[in-house]
């Protein structure tokens, strides 16, 4: 194969108003947004990448970030140097970086030099990272966000039915809006799923400390919870170890960690299940790789978390198929794909083949690179 350089880095910011506001436990959403990155090649190939605006984050952040700490480091360079252009983005910007949104602008930039090699190759990413042990995957619809605050068990339990009815055999419920309504809330979604046989997950984005954390885990220890998310802050190792030892259901986190040596310390502390790094946040897939074999070491599953735009459930879908079975047994637990079912036009708007699921799964894209192609009267719609 010739060798290639990267010739032009374009960054794309995305905005959105929401029409209906809507809140999670840490403030209220009015627009969605994106930070996407472009990368351009002397041989004509294009790569898209996507840092994670994560919760309330303005995503200038990690757009100036790509445009002047890490945008000079690349030009020129041979995009099929994955490794090598990760270690110098992260050790160029280690004094300054290290986690958040530098982190993420180098996601972004990483998840573009794979989908580069995929078509470079003529390969889905998951065939560059080894494989793929599934070509399909079932999708949990993300949700149950809150329009008022509290009080909106009813509201909460209809969702539920339309989730059911739309063919989505697991939910992941927002919690975290004070422990009695997060209680209240719970009752009334598991009256309306009786027996539709729904597997629920609940999602407090590190809403509590340690009592109440517990609290809300012991009253809903009888739902039979695929997982309980971010119970505690993303600080707090020591949280995190006494919700796994004081719990019955599997606690999950890590969509607030980043790259192989925050994870080094998360995983040290026993204080996960299940690992969720979210591409546009933690690394890119490099960093992804890295993760998921020190997760496998310490036993632990992973499984990303995914809130962005087209790209970074595409991206997400090429690790889930790479992604080894962590307990192997004849019916093991495989990985799910988180799908946020609240208003995202770059989501569904974004790319020319959506990604949907249809009959409770979703299949992964197997052609080259990512897999998908950017609609560009999208990014022009959308631009900030």
């Amino acid at each position: 194969m010739l060798p290639m350089k990267i010739t032009e880095i374009r960054v794309h910011v995305l905005k959105s108003a929401l029409a209906q506001p809507f809140a999670f436990s840490q403030g209220w959403v009015r627009q969605r947004s994106a930070t996407l990155v472009e990368v351009l090649t002397d041989a004509g190939l294009i790569g898209w990448g996507e840092a994670f605006a994560q919760g309330l984050e303005p995503p200038e952040i990690a757009a100036a970030a790509i445009e002047h700490a890490l945008k000079p480091l690349l030009l020129g360079a041979n995009p099929l140097a994955t490794e090598v252009l990760w270690h110098r983005m992260y050790h160029a910007t280690r004094d300054y970086g290290r986690k958040g949104s530098v982190v993420a602008a180098i996601s972004a930039l990483d998840i573009a030099l794979w989908d580069i090699a995929g078509k470079a190759y003529g390969v889905p990413i998951y065939a560059l990272l080894g494989g793929a042990f599934r070509t399909r995957v079932a999708p949990y619809a993300t949700g149950f966000y809150r329009i008022e605050g509290q009080g909106e068990a009813a509201r909460l339990a209809a969702e539920a039915i339309e989730h059911s009815e739309a063919g989505f055999q697991m939910m992941k419920v927002k919690l975290g809006y004070g422990v009695a309504d997060d209680i209240a809330c719970m009752a009334a979604i598991g009256r309306a799923i009786e027996g539709r046989g729904i597997r629920l997950m609940v999602d407090t984005n590190h809403a509590y400390g340690r009592a109440e954390a517990l609290r809300l885990g012991r009253a809903l220890a009888d739902y039979d919870l695929l997982w309980y998310e971010e119970p505690v802050a993303p600080e707090d190792l020591r949280g995190y170890a006494e919700m796994r030892d004081k719990l019955t259901m599997p606690i999950a986190g890590g969509e607030n960690e980043h790259t192989l040596y925050g994870y080094r310390e998360l995983l040290a502390a026993h204080a996960l299940d299940i690992a969720q790094p979210d591409l546009g946040s933690c690394g890119g897939l490099s960093a992804a790789r890295h993760i998921t074999a020190q997760a496998q070491a310490h036993g632990v599953a992973v499984n990303p978390h995914v809130w962005g735009s087209a790209i970074a459930q595409a991206a997400s879908l090429q690790l889930i198929a790479a992604l080894p079975i962590t307990h192997h047994a004849l019916f093991a637990q495989g990985p799910v794909l988180e799908y946020d079912r609240s208003s995202h036009p770059f989501r569904q708007q974004l790319i020319t083949q959506p990604i949907i699921q249809q009959g409770g799964w979703v299949q992964i894209p197997d052609g080259p690179g990512l897999g998908v192609e950017v609609d560009r009267a999208v990014l022009e719609r959308y631009r900030a």
